[in-house]
């Protein structure tokens, strides 16, 4: 081959990449990109959509007869009426939830996440939809006389207590000042058999979650629910489900519906009270995301 000819062959082959580049454009986890479909428009003509879940009890977990929960409730309700039949459902570690949604291994996050602005920096939450208050799984009797993280900490590291790896209550505990005397776990159940295999003195999570889990268990018991309070103000704290920042369509529609179930108290109880929630975490009107993603508490007090 001439140099010429070479030099035109390897032209050719450029036009060819960059048109080929340009035909697969868009596909960034199927997020929306000009000239593709949108997650919402996919899953809409496939009638199929995946959520990602931790399996925290009663949030969303894998039963006997497939995904349950409350959030998993919510969801096949609002994703029916947006014509998508089908969920697949993926249990995965927490702290993977938000990284493997923005990798597009799967197109929705439901599990109660709370929302911080820390989170809301790499995702997008939709309308609040759970209240939360918190409570401290211990051993039955509360032999440590435990209420409340300060009182964990005023023991002065006495006793051993039991976080969730990228849970609230672990952002908790290090706003307080932090204390040393912890112990990481992966799941609300592997919290719960630390404590009661003995290796922790209590375990720390949403009050729901662990009223749920430990009410037919003989050898725990969960303190009062409790609303934390750092430097004065009150950890008002409220769930939501998680999308990608691109799928805002997807977003928008899932507002639309959601908004159909939050606005009815006997609509949302009938699809959470089976799963222990009450009309008190019924989010109230001026609980939204903007202020929480703000970290703009003081308007909730």
């Amino acid at each position: 081959m001439t140099r010429k000819a070479a030099l035109t062959a390897l032209a050719t082959m450029g036009v060819l990449t960059l048109a080929l580049a340009g035909c697969t454009s868009g596909g960034d986890g199927g997020s929306e990109g000009a000239g593709s479909q949108t997650t919402l428009e996919k899953a809409q003509e496939s009638g199929t959509i995946k959520l990602a879940i931790n399996g925290e009890q009663p949030y969303s977990w894998k039963g006997d007869d497939g995904p349950t929960g409350a959030t998993i409730a919510i969801h096949k309700q609002i994703f029916k009426n947006l014509g998508i039949d089908n969920i697949e459902v993926e249990q995965v570690d927490w702290d993977n939830l938000i990284p493997g949604l923005n990798a597009g291994r799967w197109d929705v996050v439901s599990a109660g996440m709370s929302i911080l602005p820390e989170r809301c920096e790499q995702a997008a939450f939709s309308d609040p939809e759970i209240m939360y208050t918190t409570t401290l799984a211990v051993p039955k009797g509360n032999p440590k006389g435990l209420s409340d993280l300060d009182s964990v900490l005023a023991t002065g590291g006495d006793v051993k207590l039991a976080l969730q790896s990228g849970a609230i209550e672990a952002g908790y505990v290090k706003d307080l000042g932090g204390y040393d005397n912890t112990v990481e776990v992966d799941s609300a159940a592997n919290g719960l058999e630390t404590v009661a295999s003995g290796r922790a003195d209590a375990f720390a999570l949403t009050a729901v979650s662990l009223n749920w889990m430990t009410e037919k268990m003989d050898d725990l018991e969960t303190t009062e629910a409790f609303v934390q309070e750092i430097d004065g103000v009150k950890q008002i704290g409220a769930g939501a489900t998680v999308f990608r920042k691109a799928d805002k369509d997807l977003l928008e529609a899932y507002n639309k519906e959601l908004a159909k179930i939050t606005g009815d108290e006997q609509a949302y109880l009938d699809l959470v009270e089976p799963f222990g929630f009450t009309a008190e975490n019924l989010p109230p009107e001026n609980v939204t995301t903007e202020k929480l993603c703000a970290g703009d508490l003081d308007d909730l007090q």
